[in-house]
């Protein structure tokens, strides 16, 4: 239930209450005419990447303290894909690595450059890029129901751990000698999981409330 405050009155609406706004406004763009409609769409999905990447950002600027503090970066991904869909989903997770590599002060400790993507976490921002690209191809062939969503994210999270992990190994032994993956999953890896998968089940559940609403907007 949401509140919002209006000339001194309090007003009440529903997610129901927005699904409905959303859907007449998604009733009258299929009045418009074809070219303007394709227009309006590629605008709004530019307007949605660029949006969601921007909340990507945030998120990984937020720390959670804990034994181990973490971010909500992995959230943020996963979100975006469930909203978005797997191709605008992907593109808003690209967006975002770009913005950092280009010098953007985008990932986590509001860092951000072409040093913070070779260095030895910067596999796991490279695997965010993976985790996007596992959910959207799992989506192209199971569809987006919800046991195949939990599914998408959760061999998304892998892929992202595998990708990063394996970055983690090459420059460790790089830079300072040979390591274990034993070793590199007790650092990197292990004490995440429960966090992460906290982040799979909140990012299902506010994916599957706001994905219809955008649907109904887009009509």
């Amino acid at each position: 239930m949401i509140y919002f405050f209006c000339q001194n009155r309090i007003g009440v609406f529903t997610f129901a209450d927005v699904s409905a706004k959303c859907k007449n406004m998604g009733q009258e763009r299929k009045k418009m005419p074809e070219p303007k409609r394709l227009e309006f769409r590629k605008t709004k999905d530019i307007t949605y990447i660029a949006v969601f990447a921007v909340m990507i950002a945030i998120c990984s600027w937020i720390s959670i303290p804990a034994a181990v503090p973490f971010t909500l970066q992995t959230f943020a991904v996963f979100f975006a894909v469930g909203v978005l869909g797997g191709k605008r989903g992907t593109l808003a997770v690209l967006v975002y690595i770009l913005l950092g590599a280009a010098g953007i002060p985008v990932f986590a400790g509001f860092s951000g450059g072409i040093g913070v993507l070779a260095g030895q976490t910067g596999g796991y921002i490279a695997g965010f890029l993976f985790s996007a690209f596992v959910m959207w191809g799992i989506e192209k062939i199971m569809g987006r129901k919800l046991p195949v969503q939990i599914l998408s994210m959760t061999l998304g999270l892998l892929a992202c751990y595998a990708v990063g992990t394996a970055w983690f190994m090459l420059v460790y032994a790089r830079t300072a000698g040979t390591v274990g993956v034993g070793a590199v999953l007790g650092w990197c890896v292990i004490p995440f999981i429960l966090p992460d998968a906290a982040k799979i089940v909140l990012a299902c559940v506010l994916s599957r409330k706001l994905a219809p609403v955008l649907k109904n907007m887009e009509g």
